[in-house]
């Protein structure tokens, strides 16, 4: 199985749930996170303008009222326009509210490919280790297909918010 193919199989799994909704861009039209959401229902998919901290602080009102959102940002580059809702708002909520509010959002990041053509250094930067360095959310990089559908059957059933990035040189991979 490809690494792309897991990646669409563990969206459907998601969207069994009637919880599960998707935020982002690209994610109810266009390409749809690169194909991998096109049997997933687009009334399940929140569409959003570009706007990373808008929709990192709608999947968490979304947690927040009993959804589980999965919050797809294509570019790993992107993420770092939301990073103050994710360690300001989403890290913190539980502390800071001393356990009242949970809210567990599924962060699916793309690290851009270089190859077949180069997207440019804006679209093809990694910075997860950025994540591993301000948060305590299970990460998990998966680097074949098996490894995919482990960490999103990992984030299905998760009472925590998780963050799975996924490498752009792998979809085509077996």
């Amino acid at each position: 199985m490809k690494y792309k193919d897991a990646l669409k199989e563990s969206m459907e799994m998601l969207a069994e749930d009637e919880k599960t909704i998707f935020v982002g861009y690209d994610v109810g039209c266009g390409v749809r996170m690169y194909g991998t959401l096109n049997n997933v229902s687009k009334s399940k998919c929140l569409e959003t303008p570009v706007a990373e901290n808008l929709m990192t602080d709608l999947a968490i009102g979304l947690a927040l009222e009993g959804f589980k959102p999965v919050l797809c940002f294509q570019r790993c580059d992107f993420i770092l326009i939301a990073l103050d809702a994710i360690i300001n708002h989403l890290y913190k909520i539980e502390s800071m509210s001393q356990g009242q509010f949970k809210a567990p959002v599924i962060i699916r990041v793309v690290v851009g490919s270089k190859v077949p053509i180069d997207a440019g250094p804006q679209h093809t930067q990694d910075f997860s280790h950025i994540f591993k360095n301000v948060s305590s959310f299970p990460i998990y990089e998966p680097s074949n297909a098996h490894e995919v559908i482990t960490a999103y059957e990992k984030a299905k059933n998760t009472k925590t918010s998780i963050i799975i990035i996924e490498r752009k040189d792998l979809y085509e991979a077996e």
